[in-house]
């Protein structure tokens, strides 16, 4: 059997100083660590489903699903939101701690789809309630679209300046 040298490897440094920003560190620890927080109504979060498997994998993202939001820093609406879920969704919106984002998923979410025109008890478009970060468009999306619109978000994030509310007091 042949024997490979790998000789970067090999080499050893006395000491290494990893310098960085504070304001880095803390969007490479939140973007690495997303936990999200599932709100499935209907076909859309089949589709999301498909994620969990193997296939997919959206753990090596750092996608840690909750059922909490008091511990969830990432909402994914899925489905169709009519006017009787609007307050449960705005409510586990607002217990969410800061800072939080929202990906709305799917044509039901983002305009109320094809439910919009006929029902009157359908909210057309979920950033009527919560501000949403990032639209994904389909019905239903596919898993690539996901991991496509959650990497936007991770974008987002590591652009992001967060100042602490506690050092201000």
């Amino acid at each position: 059997m042949n024997s490979i040298e790998f000789p970067l490897l090999d080499q050893t440094t006395e000491n290494s100083v990893i310098s960085t920003t504070l304001n880095d560190f803390s969007n490479w620890s939140r973007l690495s660590s997303l936990w999200l927080l599932l709100y499935g109504t209907s076909c859309c979060f089949i589709e999301f489903a498909s994620l969990i498997g193997s296939r997919f994998d959206f753990d090596r993202y750092g996608l840690v699903p909750r059922s909490s939001p008091r511990q969830a820093d990432l909402i994914l609406t899925a489905g169709t939101v009519t006017m009787k879920m609007a307050p449960s969704l705005v409510r586990l919106y607002e217990q969410m701690p800061e800072p939080k984002y929202v990906i709305a998923m799917g044509a039901c979410t983002i305009t109320g789809g094809m439910f919009s025109t006929d029902s009157y008890s359908t909210v057309r478009g979920v950033d009527k309630l919560i501000p949403v970060d990032v639209y994904l468009p389909g019905c239903p999306p596919k898993p690539e679209a996901i991991i496509d619109a959650i990497t936007k978000l991770r974008k987002k994030i590591s652009r992001e300046i967060y100042e602490d509310p506690m050092s201000f007091q």
